[in-house]
This record gives structure tokens, sequence and C-alpha cells, in this order.
């Protein structure tokens, strides 16, 4: 079954020639023109991926992920924009995004982009693995279901969080290596430099506030450290 992918753009050209290279690589394209269809759109279908422009008529990318994040914390949502600040980037993950690609892009890049959300979320469906949870403090964190419980609150974590709080929980006391990080999550250590991993990491840090003895810590140069008392 072909992959289903929201694909909300405005420029008409641009959207033609993107959505005719996916095709080719036999992904079913719905396209939108404007966010508000878009949001529309993706109520009413089921849809494996989102790919936002941020600058669109009706209803901006960013309101729209917000929305769709209120929803559905699954589903990977792909920034696709002519906005390159380091601000805006920031921006689209704190709202819950899990990529970032600034135009001009190649579609070999979108396309692999793609494969890595669709192979991942397939591999790790509650359908394909048996449950992995994890005492965390005084939460349990289910990876499966992207939950962090304790006995105050729920949370439900999107993919790229879960991967990440995974990935520091396994690793409790041990320095993780910032670049070894990326490379385990994203494929790459030099995608996401900078401030823009620490979007992640903060947003790890307030979901866990509720246990004080938990701490994620920045090591100066090198990474972080996770722990807690057992």
């Amino acid at each position: 079954m072909k992959a289903r992918i929201l694909y909300v753009e405005d420029d008409p050209n641009l959207a033609f020639a993107t959505k005719d290279n996916l095709e080719a690589y036999e992904f079913e394209i719905i396209h939108c023109t404007n966010g508000r269809d878009g949001w529309d759109t993706f109520q009413k279908e089921y849809f494996d991926l989102c790919i936002l422009d941020i600058m669109l008529p009706e209803m901006d990318g960013f309101t729209l992920a917000k929305h769709i994040r209120e929803v559905d914390k699954h589903v990977p949502l792909l920034f696709l924009s002519a906005r390159s600040l380091l601000d805006d980037k920031l921006h689209g993950l704190e709202i819950g995004a899990d990529d970032y690609i600034t135009k001009p892009f190649s579609i070999k890049e979108l396309v692999l982009r793609i494969e890595v959300f669709l192979r991942r979320s397939k591999l790790e469906s509650p359908a394909t693995q048996p449950g992995q949870t994890y005492q965390i403090g005084n939460y349990i964190f289910d990876f499966q279901k992207l939950t962090l419980k304790n006995n105050e609150k729920s949370s439900i974590l999107t993919f790229r969080e879960a991967e990440v709080l995974k990935y520091l929980a396994e690793r409790s006391l041990e320095v993780v290596r910032r670049e070894d990080l990326l490379k385990a999550i994203w494929g790459n250590d030099d995608y996401f430099m900078g401030r823009s991993l620490d979007v992640f990491i903060s947003r790890l840090r307030k979901y866990l506030s509720g246990d004080t003895t938990i701490r994620i810590d920045n090591v100066h140069g090198v990474g972080f450290r996770m722990s807690w008392e057992k």
C-alpha cells in the first residue's frame, strides 16, 4: 500500500513539480493550496506523513501544525519552507515538527527524509513490536504508545521526542555525545546544529518536571547526561 502524504503548498509550479516527482517514487500525494483546506482534509482522511509550507494563505503552516499536533501526536510533520532563519526552524520544532527542510531542496533529499520517517514508524508500530516501557523516576514511559505518565499527569509525545527520550533513558548516567545522538536519531550529525537539538531536550525536561530528581544535564562541549533516583 502506498504511503499517503498530505502536502500543503500554495506555489503552483513548485507544488506540481514536487507532487509529480514524489508520485514517481510511489507515494500517494494529497495536495492542498492553503492551510484551511489542509486542516479540513487532515480531519477527514488518514495520512502517514505531512509536508507543510509555512507562508500559506488562510492559515499559515505554523498554525496548521499546531492544530494537527493537538489531535495527532504521532504523524510525522515536515516543514518545507523558504524561511531559513534559525528562529523559524526552532519555532517549527517547538510546535512539534519532526523535521525542517529549507527551499530550494533536492527531491532526493526530501525522499530520503520521508523514507526515514516511514521506515521508523513502521518498524516501531505497536502492531509489529512488543511493548517497550521504561521506569524513569516516578514516570512510566511507553515508547510504542508514545506516552509518559506519573500519578499526576499523562503526556503524549511526538515520535521524535519519544526517540530522543528512549535513547537517553537507555544510557542513563552515561555521557551521551551530541553527534552520536544526532546520528542515531536523524542519521546525520551536522543536520541539527547548535540550539536545534536543544529544543527537543528542553521539551523533555518540561515533560519530566514532575519529578525533581530527573535531570538531563548539558555536558559542556560533549553532549548530555540523563539521571534520576532509583
